[in-house]
This record gives structure tokens, C-alpha cells and sequence, in this order.
């Protein structure tokens, strides 16, 4: 059966919608007990497992993804694999190779360094990354190669850091909780292993991945912000509050009362722009979303024209 209909920009089609219903039927007879199957939506990805009415929500509302023609997470049997040793697929995530991911970011990160590379000893070209940038690049590159341990060959070090920091954003590590680890983790490897000693020093290695924030010291009482023609004051002009706490006069450095972190709003839609994954979700709202003049997304609103 062609499924072509899978790619029709206009999900309010009454083929459209009948399609929809003929998946969750196919998807109920293969599988007649279950109360919940993979969501096969451009948002989720058949990564989240959903009720079978959310599911149906998520195909009208967001579309099924593009390339999923043999429901194979669903029930549906491969062309190869015949139907008497057929094995069930229903709980196998896909293989992604980590280390490729990795390259993939750092490649997204520095769109340009390739060809600078190539452009290197040419005087007539334009160098398009500074110095800088190029050592960023390098040094993410030798992390990226660089094995874990000797003879470790399914993680580099970048990979291990960025597993490990995904597990910690995902989970709600506190930073203490992230080194003890790191120490246990350590003491497991290998003598010679490449595993950074705590949370401090596994930032320092993502640092040149860009994306990063700023640290902005703030009234005690919240009155404002020491930034801009503030950042120079010690005191604030409406509570007198100190910037600082009171700490022994030895001391070299001082400690601001409060910091506001700033994460910058333009490097992040550079980078969603630049990469090759996310590029096309950021033309969405050009370039596919169904203009029909029925309020699906704010894309569809007054304020966003």
C-alpha cells in the first residue's frame, strides 16, 4: 500500500485523517493488548511511548515523520525478514554510533573549520575563523579522537563527557552527586584513563563547544542588576545593599551576594540555524506549516504575521 500520504502538508485532508485512522488500527491488530505504543510523531520520534489516543492527537497536530513508511516499531515486518523466523522489534531503540554524534556537534559548532583547513596557507582566501576559534576546534577534535583508556574503542573522552553530562542534566544531578561518581568512575578505569577528576574540569572541556552563559551579579534584595552603567558599583543605589559578602580581609577574591546566570538569545538561534539537524524545524513555520486559517500553532496568529 503507498503511503505517500504521509508526507501531505495538509493534515486536516480528509485522506489524511482516514490514513491516521488505518495506522492505529494496524498498530492496535499487531499489537492487541497494549495500552501504549510509540509515538511515530515529528516531535517525538518513536522515542516516547504514548497512549493510543495521544498518539492519534500527535499525528494530526504535528504529522507522522516523513520517512517512517515500514512500521516496523509498530508490528510490520521487514522486506528481508520473513515472516516464520521474523523476530519482534517493538523494544529496539535505534544504533547510533555516539562517537559520530559527536563529530556531528563539533562540526555544527564549526561550520567553517573544514574549510578553513583548506584554506590554510592561502593568502588570497579569507580566513574564516580566528586563531581562537581554530584552537577551540582543534582541542575538541583531540578530545574527540583521543581514547578513554588504551585500547578503549566505543568511547573517546568527548563522548564519555558529553554521556555523562546528558545523564546529569536528565536526572537533576547536583554537581556534588556528578563528582562522587566521577571519582568512583575513575577508580574503576584503568590507571591511565583520560576521565576528567570532577564537574569543573568536564565544563572546561565542553566550554569550546560555545553556547555557553554569563554570570551577572545581582542586588541582594533584587532591586537590579550590576550590568551595563551598573557594573562598577559596589553598593546598590536603591537598597544599599553590598555587591559583595563579608569575608576575612586576606581574602583575594570577592563573592557577589547573588549572580544571575544569562544564557545570550542570539549565539543559540545562530547555532539552530547553522546546524544541519535543526535548520530545517527552524523553516517549519515557512515552509511547511498549513496555512488554512485554523489556529494550530502561533505561527497561525495575527502577532506572528
Amino acid at each position: 500500500m503507498s503511503r505517500r500520504w504521509i508526507q501531505n502538508p495538509n493534515r486536516s485532508a480528509d485522506e489524511y485523517l482516514d490514513r491516521i485512522e488505518d495506522f492505529i488500527e494496524f498498530a492496535r491488530r499487531h499489537d492487541p493488548g497494549a495500552t501504549r505504543i510509540r509515538c511515530p510523531c515529528t516531535r517525538y520520534n518513536n522515542t516516547l511511548w504514548e497512549t493510543i489516543e495521544n498518539v492519534e492527537f500527535h499525528l494530526v497536530r504535528n504529522g507522522m515523520i516523513e520517512t517512517y513508511s515500514i512500521w516496523n516499531l509498530h508490528g510490520e515486518q521487514l522486506d528481508n525478514v520473513s515472516s516464520s523466523n521474523a523476530t519482534r522489534v517493538d523494544n529496539v531503540e535505534p544504533i547510533v554510533d555516539p562517537n559520530e554524534q559527536v563529530m556531528d556537534i563539533i562540526n555544527d559548532a564549526f561550520p567553517f573549520a573544514s574549510t578553513n583547513i583548506n584554506q590554510e596557507g592561502e593568502d588570497d582566501v579569507p580566513t574564516l575563523m580566528d586563531s581562537v576559534e581554530f584552537e577551540q576546534y582543534e582541542q575538541l577534535l583531540k578530545n574527540a579522537n583521543q581514547e578513554l583508556y588504551l585500547g578503549c574503542e566505543s568511547f573517546s573522552v568527548l563522548t564519555t563527557i558529553m554521556e555523562l553530562m546528558h545523564g546529569k542534566l536528565k536526572y537533576r544531578m547536583s554537581n556534588l552527586c556528578f563528582n562522587y561518581f566521577l571519582r568512583v568512575f575513575k577508580r574503576m578505569l584503568p590507571k591511565d584513563n583520560c576521565l576528567p577528576k570532577d564537574h569543573r574540569h568536564t565544563q572546561k572541556v565542553l566550554n569550546d563547544l560555545g553556547l555557553g552563559y554569563e554570570k551577572i551579579h545581582a542586588c541582594k534584595n533584587n532591586y537590579m542588576l550590576f550590568y551595563k552603567e551598573y557594573e562598577t558599583l559596589d553598593t546598590c543605589p536603591i537598597c544599599k545593599e553590598s555587591r559583595f559578602k563579608m569575608t576575612s580581609q586576606n581574602r583575594m577574591t570577592k563573592i557577589p551576594q547573588k549572580v544571575m546566570h544569562y544564557l545570550p538569545l542570539k549565539p543559540r538561534l545562530q547555532r539552530l540555524y547553522m546546524s544541519t539537524h535543526t535548520a530545517t524545524d527552524m523553516r517549519w513555520h515557512k515552509e511547511k506549516r498549513v496555512d488554512d486559517d485554523v489556529m494550530r500553532h502561533p505561527t497561525n496568529g495575527g502577532a506572528w504575521k
